[in-house]
């Protein structure tokens, strides 16, 4: 019998009413190995009741309460590293040491909201006018939720709610359907902690769990990470509705190498960062911008390094590069490579017709590398999101800012240089939210904020942060006049003197 997984509201497991499920598949042998519950409306509104419920004693709770609780999720979020890495590669497909990277990067921000009591302080400014206070505090919204995507299931949930819990909301998580297990085990194991029921949920489904959750009443404000056109269509729909919103879209990051950079570092740097995670992220370098009369020498050593990637299941400890999510996401990656060279591009590395022995039937393809790709191409245009390396060649240091400038996506960038004053810049000029200095995956530790420019971020807020609490609370400010207690009526006695 298939195993199904089912939502988890108010504490605990509560099966799908639905009647409606989706496939789970393992992208190495393409099997279904579950089913997930799709959630109704009706199923959507009952978390959204439970998180309301919940806000009405959690909202109030001391912090010193609430951080207790995070510490001890911190610590049996590690003791089960391992368990969620399982769930992360027998659904995603991603190998166990990147899963184990997923799940480290998510507990940064578990750190982060452990120590949520620094961030929340207020202000006070005294004697602003005779007599007069003013005072500044944060407080929480109430029901929030996240809606995260298929590529990191446990590191982009923590990204959202623990900062979001911290801060005194509830929270209702709608994960991708395309690998649902670790969401449901992240909320176990938090109600193991002691998180009271209600305020951590989570519930399954596809763009009816979305849009009920864009349009329900109770929910304050929407947290995203998918693809640019989605991220558009939360944004306007969860804004159209009065909600706080913050929608990270898709990217396609640049990376440029100048003459004078070591070749080496470079190659080595993109190579990770084109084909780690098998291109399936959305700070993956995907087009390598070559300065001048490097191009050659650089194409040779990241193809040179690219050959030598073993790609096999994710659970095989000798891997280091998986399948991909699905065969329909396969083929869609496979296309941009097939139809690189009637556009122009030399394919220097071909991985469409890639096959692991044992795993015929898995969601396989190779690396591919394509140079001298040209910018009107549709593999330099579209986000591709799999493992395919663009190379791009231009005369000068100006001429690639202005080609990656041109990018409607400015999510993050990375310059290869040995000066340091073309990487300030470079770091300057460059229109994107995240820049790499001789660093390819420019990601922000958890106290710093995740976030874009341009058609890679709607809204105001980044992501974690100081952005993620500051997008998880609002301001109030208090102005408060007393009297003096020398001037309290006749036959009050405060204890003070008179003035007369």
């Amino acid at each position: 019998m298939t195993k199904t997984v089912n939502h988890w509201i108010g504490g605990k497991t509560v099966e799908g009413t639905s009647g409606q499920y989706g496939p789970v598949t393992d992208p190495a042998t393409g099997a279904v190995t579950t089913q997930v519950a799709l959630a109704s409306v009706e199923e959507v509104d009952a978390a959204v009741v439970a998180a309301k419920a919940a806000y009405a004693t959690w909202g109030t709770s001391s912090l010193a309460q609430r951080t207790a609780v995070l510490f001890r999720y911190r610590a049996l979020l590690d003791a089960h590293r391992d368990d969620i890495a399982a769930l992360i590669t027998a659904e995603h497909g991603k190998v166990h040491s990147d899963a184990l990277g997923e799940v480290a990067r998510g507990l940064e921000i578990v750190e982060l909201a452990c120590g949520i009591t620094t961030q929340l302080k207020g202000e006070l400014s005294t004697q602003v006018s005779n007599r007069v206070d003013v005072s500044s505090i944060r407080q929480s919204l109430g029901v929030v939720a996240g809606i995260t995507p298929f590529n990191f299931p446990a590191m982009v949930p923590m990204w959202m709610f623990p900062l979001a819990i911290a801060c005194g909301n509830t929270f209702v998580l709608k994960p991708s359907e395309k690998d649902p297990s670790a969401a449901n085990l992240l909320a176990e194991l938090a109600s193991e902690a002691g998180l009271p029921d209600g305020v951590l949920n989570v519930v399954h489904g596809d763009k009816v769990a979305v849009d009920a959750l864009l349009a329900h009443p109770d929910v304050a404000a929407v947290s995203f990470v998918g693809s640019t056109p989605i991220a558009r269509y939360i944004h306007a729909t969860a804004s159209a509705n009065g909600k706080r919103v913050q929608a990270l879209g898709g990217a396609k990051n640049h990376m440029l190498v100048l003459p004078d950079a070591d070749l080496d570092a470079a190659a080595d740097a993109a190579v990770s960062a084109a084909y780690g995670s098998a291109g399936e992220r959305c700070m993956a370098i995907s087009a390598v911008v070559a300065v001048g009369a490097i191009g050659d020498e650089l194409v040779a050593k990241i193809r040179e390094r690219a050959e030598k990637i073993k790609i096999g299941p994710g659970n095989d400890p000798t891997s280091e590069m998986g399948p991909l999510i699905t065969a329909a996401h396969r083929d869609k990656v496979a296309s941009y490579v097939t139809g690189a060279a009637a556009q122009g591009a030399e394919v220097v590395l071909d991985g469409t017709g890639h096959t692991v022995e044992g795993f015929e039937d898995g969601h396989w393809i190779g690396l591919s590398l394509l140079d001298k790709v040209s910018t009107d191409s549709d593999a330099y245009q579209d986000e591709i999101f799999g493992p395919v390396l663009c190379v791009l060649r231009v005369e000068s240091y100006e001429d690639g800012v202005a080609l990656m400038n041109a990018s409607p996506f400015g999510n993050g960038t990375a310059i290869f240089t040995r000066d340091g004053g073309a990487a300030r810049r470079f770091q300057l000029e460059i229109q994107a939210g995240m820049v790499g200095v001789n660093v390819p995956i420019p990601v922000p530790v958890g106290y710093h904020s995740f976030g874009g420019w341009k058609d890679s971020l709607f809204g105001d807020h980044h992501i974690y942060g100081n952005d993620g609490v500051h997008f998880y609370t609002r301001g109030k400010v208090t102005t408060t006049r007393w009297p003096d207690p020398a001037d309290a009526p006749a036959g009050v006695d405060l204890g003070f003197p008179r003035n007369h």
